[in-house]
């Protein structure tokens, strides 16, 4: 990365020397961008945050205008046989009912400023409102919902509104205390039980966005012809200065150039001493870790490094460990129908997916006996969750199987036996090295292995006791095991899935 970096910084610096002036005006143009960008993007912030005030200034206006009409006007009449109805132009000595008044105010504000558009919906319209009391569009059904849930705040969009782009801002009107008796007893009304604070109705503003837009560009023309001329003025001025730089650079070139050569000279044969030695150390250096990987290969690291220090036979004692055993059904049979290189190719695939499993989940590999695999947790390197690694290489491995039965169209099918307890581990013998394990556990596991069904994860009441909680089982019962006498065991089926509850 640090070299991508260098290399990118020297090209720049190549081309900035180079075609400076071409660089800089490049550089004033992508500045100049982006300030017009910047410049851009606040005047749409500006239009948006002018448009809101102005819709929430008059959402206020007309909401106080009814509630002063209410209290002060509607209250104070009623005692004087004064009629209060929808219909009051047709009657008389009668006026507006709040609601009527409401919307007869936003359709004067809507006349005297073409383009707005001031309306009152609800979920209860009355019967003579029915047709154009109610919701009308997604916007005014997502506004009811909306300010149900939350009556003390705006809902608006910036949105296109018979062709023109608007703003459209809706309030609650939220049921007031001297509005209950009228609503709930006014022949015709459509809900009887009204509650102060209930969602009567949304008061909504349609704002048209046409004359904020041609405002701010208006304004923005101006500022774009200034940021012109002043990039052309500065390009002009760097232009005259870079060309003075420029003829005194060349001279120092020059001068570097001359000095350059005569320390090239000089560390060329520096530089010839220096490569041969390092072509030797790499050289050493790659065969030493050539037989490193082939110890480590053969080898568990911490034994590989005992052994190096003191070739004697390792033994050591591990009480407690997983041992996992596994084996391809069938195998055999399928031996008698391919060529042995054929064979040999596909097992070796299987055990390599098995090799990279046995690496994720940092266990050890013991050996492969013909088409069996044995794998250990829990040493050398002693940790504490060594059977629940175990679990999961075996989930793994029934996985991976599928994908390759998947990719070749074959039907192998795995046996699987898993065992806690305490072994010995260790390697023995002077030739041909291999770290092996031994110990009843062992055997046992072998045992869940051989005894077990295929396509299943057999395992012990020792491990099964350990990971319980966090693997899904069932009981096998008691069986007969050889060399053990009856022993309870157990088929894995999977991982629990956390209950999101809890």
């Amino acid at each position: 990365m640090r070299q991508l970096i260098a290399r990118v910084l020297g090209a720049f610096t190549s081309l900035l020397y180079q075609r400076t002036i071409l660089v800089l005006t490049l550089l004033f143009c992508v500045g100049i961008a982006g300030a017009l960008w910047n410049i851009h993007r606040l005047s749409q912030n500006l239009i948006k945050s002018q448009a809101l005030q102005n819709a929430s200034l008059y959402a206020q206006a007309i909401k106080e205008s009814r509630t002063l009409y209410s209290s002060e006007v509607v209250n104070r009449i009623q005692p004087h046989g004064i009629t209060i109805t929808h219909d009051y132009a047709l009657k008389e000595a009668a006026i507006p009912l709040p609601a009527t008044f409401l919307i007869e105010l936003g359709q004067h504000i809507s006349k005297n400023n073409p383009g707005m558009s001031v309306r009152l919906y609800s979920d209860y319209p009355f019967p003579w409102r029915r047709a154009e009391g109610g919701p009308k569009d997604d916007f005014e059904r997502d506004a009811l919902r909306y300010l149900r849930s939350h009556p003390d705040r705006p809902f608006f969009r910036f949105q296109q509104f018979q062709n023109r782009p608007s703003l459209r801002y809706a309030i609650a009107d939220l049921m007031q205390p001297s509005c209950i008796g009228c609503h709930n007893t006014y022949p015709g009304t459509p809900k009887k039980d009204w509650q102060v604070g209930d969602l009567r109705g949304v008061l909504e503003i349609t704002h048209p966005l046409d004359r904020f837009i041609k405002n701010t560009r208006d304004g923005l023309r101006g500022t774009f012809t200034t940021l012109a001329i002043l990039s052309v003025l500065g390009v002009s001025g760097l232009t005259l200065v870079i060309g003075r730089l420029r003829r005194t650079s060349q001279e120092l070139e020059r001068r570097v150039i001359e000095r350059t050569a005569a320390l090239q000279e000089a560390n060329t044969e520096l530089a010839n001493e220096i490569s041969e030695r390092k072509q030797a150390e790499v050289a050493l250096r790659m065969e030493q870790e050539k037989s490193e990987r082939l110890l480590l290969n053969i080898l568990p690291h911490p034994i590989a490094q005992k052994l190096k220090h003191d070739p004697t036979t390792i033994a050591e004692l591990f009480t407690e460990a997983t041992i996992l055993f596994a084996d391809l059904v069938n195998f055999t049979q399928l031996s008698a129908q391919i060529s042995p290189t054929a064979l040999v190719e596909l097992l070796n695939e299987i055990f390599s997916r098995f090799d990279q499993l046995t690496d994720y989940h940092q266990l050890e590999k013991i050996k492969t006996i013909g088409d069996a695999y044995m794998v250990v947790g829990g040493l050398p390197m002693p940790r504490s969750d060594h059977a629940e690694a175990i679990v999961e290489m075996a989930l793994d491995m029934q996985q991976e199987l599928a994908r390759f039965n998947a990719k070749h169209h074959q039907s192998f099918n795995i046996r699987i036996g898993i065992n806690t307890g305490p072994v010995v581990a260790g390697v023995i013998g002077t030739k041909k090295f291999i770290y092996d394990l031994w110990g009843d556990a062992v055997n046992t596991a072998s045992r869940m292995e051989s005894q077990g069904l295929p396509g299943c994860i057999q395992i012990t009441t020792s491990t099964y006791d350990r990971v319980k909680d966090k693997y899904l089982f069932q009981e096998r019962g008691v069986i007969e095991v050889k060399g053990k006498g009856a022993m309870t065991t157990y088929f894995l089926l999977g991982r629990k899935v956390p209950d999101p509850s809890v």
